[in-house]
């Protein structure tokens, strides 16, 4: 049924924060915006919540129609409401963030986006809106949450090497890691499955796959265990 407010209502928007993996670089995914206001420019991919649509639906939505994205898990970030972030009008944004192995995913910009592009994370080009602040604060979240929960899988494929492994830890907290303390510290994990199979990376001799084992990892944590790195 129709109503009538009789104060104005600002916008609502959602924007996704995607994070992949890439040759031991963190990377996130940019579109460039092909309509004003800041046409030509890169941004995270979303749009406008339609009526009728759930916030989930609709930041899943923007990032299929924008960069070709689907079937991707996400969370909620923030609620960034600043007054002017927006020079259209009175725009909340609801931003998402979301973990994701790049081999899964092929992107391909459609609708009002002109192209779909990984950038290093730490390093992006000049965003739109205030995309940047989304971005910070979507890295910040994420370098806590993977020393405290095993996030960091969703970004590997399902077999790796614990090269792999490190590297990702790397790339996520912005730092170097002791190679040796690294490796006692996660083969003590339980679910940290060791493969009879092997991968050869450059010269070097052939490196031990392993695999995440999410069951045994919900098992453990039933029993008090608390992931810590």
């Amino acid at each position: 049924m129709p109503r009538t407010y009789e104060y104005p209502r600002p916008a609502l928007t959602v924007d996704a924060v995607v994070f992949g993996l890439d040759g031991g670089e963190l990377k996130v995914l940019l579109i460039e915006r092909g309509l004003e206001p800041f046409k030509g420019q890169w941004a995270l991919p979303g749009g406008f919540v339609q009526e009728g649509e759930t916030l989930d639906r609709a930041v899943s939505r923007e990032l299929a129609e924008e960069a070709g994205v689907q079937g991707v898990f996400m969370e909620q970030l923030y609620t960034f409401g600043a007054v002017d972030r927006d020079p259209r009008e009175r725009v909340v944004s609801v931003a998402y963030y979301a973990l994701v192995n790049l081999a899964d995913h092929t992107t391909r910009a459609s609708t009002d986006a002109v192209d779909a592009r990984w950038f290093p994370a730490a390093t992006p080009p000049p965003l739109a809106f205030d995309h940047a602040d989304i971005l910070q604060m979507a890295l910040d979240r994420l370098r806590g949450k993977v020393r405290w929960q095993p996030v960091g899988f969703e970004l590997l494929p399902e077999k790796f090497t614990l090269t792999q492994l490190q590297q990702l830890y790397e790339s996520v907290l912005g730092t170097s890691l002791d190679k040796r303390n690294f490796r006692k510290k996660v083969l003590g994990f339980d679910f940290l499955v060791p493969l009879d199979e092997t991968r050869r990376d450059g010269p070097h001799r052939p490196a031990q796959l392993f695999r995440f084992d999410h069951g045994r990892y919900t098992s453990l944590q039933r029993k008090g265990f608390h992931f810590e790195l």
